[in-house]
């Protein structure tokens, strides 16, 4: 009997050659490899800024995620040296106008005793008092070569948000109370008041867009 289905096995082994390898592991009963568990982080609430787990929407196109999940991608910096959501706490800096544009940094601050690494584009939304998203899903800027930005603990790097005035693009308006703001390569979004009033959200020249983040605070 064991003759018989060590002939069977050398059969299958030998026209494997003409397939896949793990066809005949998949013969001997070999265990498959199992895939590594993706990579997690909680969110810690700071003074400014806090974990959001309300929001129902994308503000980014990956389904199921909250509001101004997820950040852009960090191919530049490994994994295992990239700034988490409970690593950093968010600020808006002050506005800085110009030629019919309303730019505000949108800063996050290493709060944690450990460098890590920010690469690529944060996620963004803006949300009403209830939770709702407020205006269409802000866009990135195309052109941009992200560079990584080394966070020592306390350091700041910014990413800028611009939209036209509405008093001159004539776009329809909202007052948000939130601005969500995802760290790159994050799903866990930081809650911050938005106190800069109107932003556009339909309409002509309605679209709000996010810069990579640079070092410093932006101002």
């Amino acid at each position: 009997m064991s003759q018989s289905k060590s002939l069977s096995t050398a059969l299958l082994c030998a026209f494997a050659l003409l397939g896949p390898a793990t066809a005949c592991s998949a013969a001997d009963g070999a265990p498959a490899a199992s895939r590594p568990a993706a990579d997690s982080s909680g969110t810690a609430p700071g003074t400014t800024s806090t974990a959001a787990g309300t929001a129902t929407r994308t503000a980014t196109g990956t389904a199921g995620a909250a509001p101004g999940a997820t950040g852009g991608h960090t191919s530049g910096a490994a994994a295992g040296t990239r700034c988490h959501t409970s690593q950093l706490r968010a600020s808006v800096g002050r506005n800085n106008p110009g030629a019919g544009q309303e730019n505000f940094p949108l800063v996050l601050t290493n709060s944690s005793p450990r460098t890590c690494t920010l690469y690529g584009f944060p996620g963004a939304a803006f949300l009403d008092g209830a939770g709702r998203q407020v205006g269409p899903d802000p866009k990135r800027t195309s052109g941009q070569a992200p560079t990584a930005v080394k966070l020592a603990p306390g350091q700041s790097a910014w990413a800028g948000l611009t939209f036209s005035n509405p008093e001159i693009s004539e776009a329809s308006t909202a007052i948000p109370d939130w601005l969500l703001i995802t760290p790159p390569d994050e799903q866990d979004p930081l809650k911050v008041h938005w106190t800069a009033g109107k932003v556009p959200v339909a309409g002509n020249a309605s679209s709000v867009f996010l810069t990579v983040f640079s070092a410093g605070r932006g101002a």
